[in-house]
Parts: C-alpha cells; sequence; structure tokens
C-alpha cells in the first residue's frame, strides 16, 4: 500500500507544477495587456492632448497674423507723418471729398457772412423779396469758384501742409508727447483758418463785391495757424466768429484717453506681436501630430480672421458715417475712408487668398477619397495632355511651316505674351490676379522654349541636295546633245 501510493503521488505532484506555471504566465499577460492598454490609453490621451494645443495654437496664430498685419499697417500709416500725408494729400482730387469740403467751407463763410442780410440791406425796399435767390445763386456761384480753387495746385500744397501739421500734433497728443492740438472744453479738434484765410483771399480777387471792402488778409503757405489770426479775419469780415468756426471735433476728452492708452499698448507690443507669430507658428507644427492637417487649419482660420476684421472695419465704417449728416458730407467721408484704408483693404485680400490657397492645397494632398480621385483624374489628364503635345510635337517637327515660323519669330512672341501680361495687369487691382498673370506668362514663355527646344536649325548643306541636282540635270541635257 504504500509503494502504490508512492507511486501514485508522483505524476500528481509533477502535474501540478504545470498547472501553477500556467497560472502565473496568464496572471502576467494580464499584467501586460493592462500595462498594455494603460499606455495606449496614456498615448490617446497625449495625442488628443497635442491635436487640441496644435488647434489652439494655429488658431492664435492666424488672428495674430492678421492683428500684426493691422498693427504694422497703423504704424506704418496712421502712425506716420510721411505715409499719412502722402495717403491723403491727394483727397481733394476725388470729386466726392472735393464737393463735401467746398460745401463745408461755403456753409463756414456764408453763415458767418450773412449774405442775404447784406443783400436785403443793400437792395432798394421794393426789390429786397429778389434778396432769397440772389443769395442762392451767390451761394451756388462760391461753391463752384471754392470747388475749382481746391483744385488748383497752391491749394494741394496748402492741403498737404495742413494735413502734416495736424498729423504730427495729434500724434504727439496721442503718444502722449505733445499738446499742440488743441484741446478746449471737453473736445479735441483741428483748426481750419489757414485753409479760410486762403479761400478768403481768392474769393476777394474773383468776387470783390461779396465783402464790400479789402480784407488785407495774408496769405499763408503752411497749415499751421499764425498768431492772431482769429482776429484778423473776424476784424476783415466785421463779425464775431464762433468759438468752433472752421473747427473739426476729433475726440472729446473721455474718448481721448482711451485712444492715447491704445496707442501707448499698440506700440510697446507691436514687435512682440509680430515676433510671435512665427515662434508660435513653429510649435504649432512641432506640437501638431498631423501637420497637413494643421496648416490646412492655419488656411481656415486665416479665412475666418480675415473676415471677422471686415466685418468690424465695416461696423467701425458705418459708425462713423452715422455721426455724419447724409448727403455730400457723407458721400465725401465714405471716399475719404476708402482711400485711407486701400492698403489694409489690399493686406486683407492677399492674406485672404493666401488662406484660400493654403487650405485647399493641404486639402488636394491629403488622403481623403476625393483628394485622391482628383490626383489620379489629374494625373491622367497630364499624361494625356503629354501624349497629345509630344504627338503635335512631333508633326510640327516633321517640316511643317508652323514650327519654323515659330522659331524664326520667337524673340517677337516672347516679347508680346509680356506687352500682353503687362497690359491685362494694369486692369487689375488685386494681388490674386496679379498672381494669375505671371503664372500665365511664365507658362507662356515655357511653351514657347519647349516649342524651339527640338527646332532644327538650319544647315548650310541643307540646300545641297537642290544644288547637286541642277548639275546633274545639266550634264543629262549634254549628254543628250552629245548623243
Amino acid at each position: 500500500m504504500t509503494h502504490e501510493g508512492t507511486a501514485h503521488d508522483g505524476p500528481a505532484g509533477a502535474g501540478s507544477a504545470p498547472a501553477g506555471e500556467l497560472e502565473r504566465l496568464r496572471a502576467e499577460v494580464r499584467e501586460l495587456r493592462a500595462r498594455a492598454g494603460t499606455q495606449e490609453r496614456r498615448r490617446a490621451r497625449l495625442l488628443a492632448l497635442r491635436r487640441l494645443v496644435a488647434a489652439v495654437v494655429i488658431a492664435l496664430v492666424a488672428v495674430l497674423t492678421v492683428t500684426s498685419v493691422v498693427g504694422v499697417w497703423g504704424a506704418r500709416t496712421a502712425l506716420d507723418t510721411d505715409r499719412w500725408v502722402a495717403t491723403v494729400g491727394r483727397l481733394p482730387e476725388d470729386p466726392a471729398v472735393n464737393k463735401a469740403v467746398s460745401a463745408y467751407l461755403t456753409d463756414e463763410i456764408f453763415d458767418q457772412l450773412d449774405v442775404e442780410r447784406r443783400l436785403s440791406e443793400a437792395l432798394p425796399p421794393r426789390a429786397s423779396f429778389v434778396a432769397g435767390p440772389v443769395t442762392g445763386a451767390v451761394h451756388g456761384y462760391v461753391r463752384d469758384t471754392v470747388t475749382k480753387l481746391l483744385g488748383t495746385e497752391q491749394f494741394q500744397d496748402l492741403w498737404r501742409s495742413a494735413n502734416r501739421f495736424a498729423h504730427a500734433r495729434i500724434t504727439a497728443v496721442l503718444e502722449g508727447r505733445s499738446e499742440g492740438v488743441r484741446v478746449q472744453g471737453d473736445t479735441v479738434t483741428l483748426n481750419l483758418l489757414p485753409l479760410v484765410n486762403n479761400l478768403l483771399n481768392a474769393l476777394e480777387d474773383r468776387l470783390p463785391a461779396l465783402f464790400g471792402k479789402r480784407l488785407d488778409l495774408p496769405t499763408l503757405s503752411s497749415g499751421e495757424v499764425p498768431p492772431g489770426l482769429r482776429e484778423r479775419i473776424e476784424k476783415a469780415l466785421g463779425v464775431s466768429l464762433p468759438a468752433d468756426f472752421a473747427q473739426i471735433k476729433l475726440y472729446d476728452r473721455e474718448t481721448l484717453g482711451q485712444v492715447q492708452q491704445a496707442v501707448v499698448l499698440f506700440k510697446r507690443g507691436l514687435v512682440g506681436l509680430v515676433l510671435a507669430v512665427p515662434l508660435l507658428l513653429g510649435l504649432a507644427l512641432w506640437v501638431s501630430p498631423n501637420r497637413r492637417r494643421t496648416l490646412l487649419q492655419l488656411g481656415l482660420w486665416l479665412v475666418v480672421s480675415v473676415t471677422a476684421l471686415s466685418a468690424v472695419l465695416r461696423a467701425v465704417r458705418d459708425q462713423l458715417l452715422a455721426q455724419v449728416p447724409s448727403g455730400v458730407y457723407r458721400d465725401g467721408v465714405r471716399n475719404a475712408l476708402w482711400t485711407v484704408f486701400t492698403t489694409l483693404r489690399d493686406r486683407g485680400d492677399l492674406l485672404l487668398w493666401l488662406g484660400v490657397a493654403l487650405a485647399v492645397v493641404m486639402y488636394l494632398v491629403g488622403p481623403g477619397r476625393l483628394p485622391a480621385g482628383l490626383r489620379h483624374r489629374t494625373s491622367r489628364g497630364a499624361r494625356a495632355t503629354g501624349r497629345f503635345a509630344a504627338r503635335a510635337g512631333r508633326k510640327v517637327s516633321t517640316g511643317s511651316g508652323a514650327h519654323a515660323w515659330v522659331r524664326d519669330h520667337a524673340d517677337v512672341l516672347r516679347v508680346a505674351g509680356v506687352v500682353v501680361a503687362a497690359l491685362v495687369a494694369l486692369l487689375l487691382s488685386s494681388w490674386a490676379g496679379l498672381l494669375v498673370i505671371a503664372m500665365l506668362l511664365a507658362a507662356y514663355e515655357a511653351a514657347v522654349t519647349l516649342a524651339l527646344r527640338d527646332s532644327p536649325s538650319p544647315r548650310s548643306g541643307e540646300a545641297a541636295p537642290g544644288a547637286d541636282a541642277e548639275p546633274g540635270a545639266g550634264g543629262a541635257r549634254e549628254a543628250g546633245r552629245q548623243a
């Protein structure tokens, strides 16, 4: 019994060891699977976090790009006196602006002269009823005269000088460097007395009876207001001018303080803003697990940012126009704003088309079914076009006159392409149109070059067969005569 029990227990002990080992291995597998699952979930969370960070940063890059463009425009145009004068210096040449300025100055002068009252006093009592119609006719004549005077070179120079003087003083106030612009009460104003002074001199020469005496006013060539000018104009016209005569309100005191703070912060942060754009772009591309998608998002966010900026500018424009009386004044201000913001609008269009192009290109190179199908069809079309061009080239190179004509007139064709492209470019005002013209011109010049690449150049021996044939024919005729 003892021997049998011992013999039976041996195999049972041997079988229990593999069972324990199997259980241990199963436990290790479960642990490894749990660890792998944990790592996989950690990688998934990290990947999602990277995508989120890249998306947020690239959106910030787009917004900062548009903001920096506006900031650079403001620093180079709105806060730079020379560029500002170059921008607004030719505003009086705009018919709507000229008409608005003429109407404003004419109304200011007529309101102070009280022409209708003077005519009523000068006319006999029975003819006093014509004072109103005559005043209207004189008002129209004076307005037309002022319009013509504003178009002369003398007043153009005075306009530019006045803008230079005023802009320098305004920027000094906004930057907290000067008190050159007069602050009266709760408003900041610009003084147009120099322009009115010269207009009165010109009207005196053309309509001496309008004033009834010699004004004896100085001729000014600068936009700066000389001391005592208001008193001299009051004495010459025989009236007391109101405090806001020929004054244009710019800001009230509360708004001025806000604008001053904004300008100071703007100038301090502009350099950092511009430098932050490439740094954040590099960070977004480094963090992103899918750079193509990140660049696609950048293009879309550029489009959204430019569109939002355009909406904000339109809202600001509408708010400004709402404060201007309708009619000639509002039309003049609208055209003036259009001229001032032309450069910024062009930069915005460029960013918009850049965003569209970037988004489209990044989408077309992606793995989607539609981009892949488009690439496949484009490749097939390119191969078919290449085969067609090769066949056409072989046909041309077999001796047709078209190839020889292209070869003989290659320089003319190249110059003609450049001339046509230049003429078309003159009609376009957008960067996108100019880019398309440049691409078409490059394709045209490349086509002319390819047409000449395989062109057989005429050789001196090409006429030899004809030359040999003629003597041969003469020899045959000579042999016939001898026979």
